[in-house]
């Protein structure tokens, strides 16, 4: 399971490595606990790569209670396209979603220890996603959320958790937008595992267990 993650770029850092316009830049804010239910970039394609701001936790189309998204935060990569919640966003809205680390918790004797899980390099990577455009049954108006896609964990991760969110490789981004992907081909990019020698974890707060926390001290290591 994947439920908090970092984004600490800037607007424009996030443009630029996802090669992306972003018409919401000015009400971004590095975010160092991202939870479910808030609005988060994520980036589209829609004749062209824009980044938008969604709210984690998808609500399928056909839902009657928007309340569904606080369970679908997370995807299996191996059932969307089986999934009746998932399986025609895997097909048509496919997205990528913006990160630079993510947390899970291992268990030890005094508790949950939260972990940050990141590149080496300290670069952004891209969480695979989906997306869905749910009408108010009310209003009429319309909301967009995403799902964060799950796999098995590298050999990094397991130690912590037995599972990890679905990191893309940089060169299989855009295939995973391009909605003219054979589903053959998004098939062989779901099993494959980023690798654990690119990544490092460390020790961090429990003040992460609280949404209310959002600062840069989240992310440094105990001592």
């Amino acid at each position: 399971m994947c439920g908090r993650y970092t984004l600490t770029a800037d607007a424009t850092q996030i443009a630029e490595r996802f090669q992306a316009r972003f018409p919401q830049a000015d009400a971004w804010q590095p975010r160092y606990n991202a939870a479910p239910s808030q609005h988060l970039p994520v980036v589209r394609w829609q004749e062209e790569r824009l980044i938008d701001l969604l709210r984690w936790g998808l609500i399928p189309s056909w839902a009657d209670d928007p309340r569904i998204g606080n369970r679908l935060i997370n995807a299996r990569a191996e059932t969307i396209f089986s999934k009746p919640s998932f399986r025609a966003a895997a097909r048509r809205r496919r997205c990528l979603v913006p990160a630079d680390g993510f947390y899970e918790w291992k268990k030890t004797p005094e508790g949950k220890q939260p972990y940050r899980i990141a590149l080496k390099d300290g670069g952004l990577f891209a969480f695979a996603g989906l997306w869905e455009r749910w009408h108010d049954p009310q209003t009429g108006e319309p909301l967009d959320t995403f799902t964060i896609l799950t796999t098995q964990p590298n050999d990094l991760v397991a130690t912590l958790h037995n599972r990890m969110p679905l990191i893309l490789h940089p060169e299989h981004e855009a295939a995973w937008l391009d909605p003219a992907t054979p589903e053959d081909e998004l098939r062989l990019i779901l099993t494959t595992i980023y690798p654990a020698d690119r990544m490092t974890a460390y020790p961090v707060s429990r003040r992460v267990n609280n949404p209310r926390y959002d600062d840069p001290t989240l992310i440094q290591p105990l001592t």
